[in-house]
């Protein structure tokens, strides 16, 4: 199968020639890698300039946006900034992060996914950071979540969800409308992928309230917007996330913002959340 990559790079010289070395060593390599240089002040474009001369099937893009990092937007819009480059020849197309190191097997791994089962709409490893010079999971969500940072999509798949969505929580409401379409979602626990900068790190202090927002604009609705907030909350051990989160629902709820899904899709998604709450509860 035809694998197409697209990775954004806000600032990354210390992590992407790893990225990139990485996947220039795989053991099935893919057919064209697009790096998009958004807005970088560092070495990253000579770091592109490196690899795309040494390498054909990587090019670069040059993308102008704004330095501010800000949750979900500023990577979708960079991301299709790179994907608007290519051809329509591919099988898969993965969304990767700058700052990965993936095992030699990755791609080809995921390729025989794809292959052994045509009802698989999307497939992942698992992130690992370091701590105490060791790497271990980074856990910061189900084990049946495939983490942003490296999305592989069957092409029908994508083409059904119409894409990613620019806004914070595309990497939530991705999976759902795959299983809303009927597609599978695989994550392959032996394959850990070295994640080298941690989640989140970077966020601007104006995406505060924008997790609260997103749960809106998934339809949500109230309860499973709390019981979301919390567990993330949790995770982030910060009562103050938890508390903007709320408002941030709250804020979009008034202001009547636009939902990023249909009315039969949030409902389908309602119900998908109430039903893995209700399993790791023991209830139903």
């Amino acid at each position: 199968m035809n694998i197409y990559i697209v990775i954004p790079a806000h600032n990354e010289e210390t992590y992407l020639s790893k990225t990139l070395q990485s996947l220039v060593e795989q053991t099935f390599l893919p057919k064209k890698i697009i790096v998009v240089n958004d807005a970088s002040t560092d070495g990253t474009q000579k770091i592109i300039d490196q690899f795309s001369e040494k390498y054909s099937f990587i090019e670069g893009v040059l993308h102008i946006s704004k330095a501010m990092h800000e949750p979900g937007s500023k990577v979708i819009n960079a991301f299709y900034n790179g994907f608007e480059k290519l051809d329509t020849n591919f099988d898969i197309i993965c969304k990767y992060d700058a700052d990965l190191i993936f095992p030699k097997n990755y791609l080809e791994k995921i390729d025989a996914i794809f292959q052994d089962d045509p009802s698989v709409g999307m497939v992942g490893g698992f992130c690992y950071i370091e701590k105490d010079g060791e790497y271990i999971l980074e856990n910061l969500t189900n084990k049946d979540h495939i983490r942003g940072a490296l999305k592989a999509y069957r092409k029908k798949c994508f083409e059904q969800i119409n894409g990613l969505k620019n806004a914070i929580g595309w990497d939530t409401v991705d999976e759902t409308l795959a299983q809303y379409h009927g597609w599978k979602i695989i994550t392959d626990n032996s394959l850990h992928v070295k994640h080298l900068k941690p989640t989140g790190k970077f966020y601007a202090k104006a995406a505060r309230y924008r997790y609260g927002e997103a749960f809106y604009k998934m339809r949500y609705g109230f309860w499973l917007t709390t019981i979301a907030s919390a567990k993330l909350s949790s995770k982030k051990n910060s009562l103050q996330f938890f508390m903007d989160s709320l408002k941030g629902y709250s804020k979009a709820k008034k202001e009547k913002i636009d939902f990023i899904v249909s009315e039969s899709e949030g409902k389908f998604i309602r119900k998908l959340r109430w039903q893995n709450i209700k399993k790791k509860i023991g209830v139903g």
